[in-house]
This record gives structure tokens, sequence and C-alpha cells, in this order.
């Protein structure tokens, strides 16, 4: 699996921005994906996660209602849509494949991890 996350940039508050992750070897169509964030200093930190036929989805508190993640197993992609952003949503987004179905919020579960995307939301 070779996972390549986009769509990163600068974004006033209150702004749209929409992520895609390609997975490049075609190999994570039967597996979980989910997108991380990090900022230096802090722990990678959970934002969602969707079941390998996108029939369920979970959340961090700090985004639900904001984000949508959703998939596209035909075209190998997973993408991330993020609205209403806010100043504490700057981080460096990476998405990730787990090695089964279903996978939960926790970085041991994903096996594959691609190279980030940055968003930055100014105030």
């Amino acid at each position: 699996v070779q996972l390549q996350a986009s769509g990163g940039g600068l974004v006033q508050a209150g702004g749209s921005l929409r992520l895609s992750c390609a997975d490049s070897r075609r190999t994570s169509s039967n597996n979980a994906m989910a997108w991380f964030r990090q900022t230096p200093g802090k722990e990678r930190e959970f934002v969602a996660s969707i079941s390998w036929r996108g029939g369920s989805t979970a959340y961090a508190d700090s985004v639900k209602g904001r984000f949508t993640i959703s998939r596209d197993n035909a075209k190998n992609t997973v993408a991330l849509q993020m609205n209403s952003l806010k100043p504490e949503d700057t981080a460096v987004y990476l998405c990730a494949a787990a090695y089964r179905p279903y996978a939960g919020a926790g970085t041991d579960d994903y096996r594959y991890w691609g190279q980030g995307t940055l968003v930055t939301v100014s105030s």
C-alpha cells in the first residue's frame, strides 16, 4: 500500500477544504481507512475512520458535525471534507490504511501511513 495525501492549504476560519488520499498500489479496498492529524510536540490524533465498504464511520468529538469521511473503492481513494474550519484544526493530516475491514481510533490499528498534507487555518 502506498498512500498519498493531497488537498491541504491555507484557509480562513470558517472555510472549507477537501483532502484526498490515493492508494497507488490499489490494495486498501478491503481495509478500513482513517485520517489522523499531528502538530509539533503532540501525539498523532485520530480524526475520522471509515470501514472497508464505507458503511461504518467514526469521528473525533472535536470534528463531529464539521468533517465527513468518504471513500471510493473503484478509484482507491478516501476523502475528508472539512467544513467550518477552526484555527485549532491546523495540523499535518495523514491518511492511514488498516490491515482489516474494520478498525478503531488507535494508531496501532493502522499498518500503512502516507505522507501528510498541511492544513493551516488562520483566524
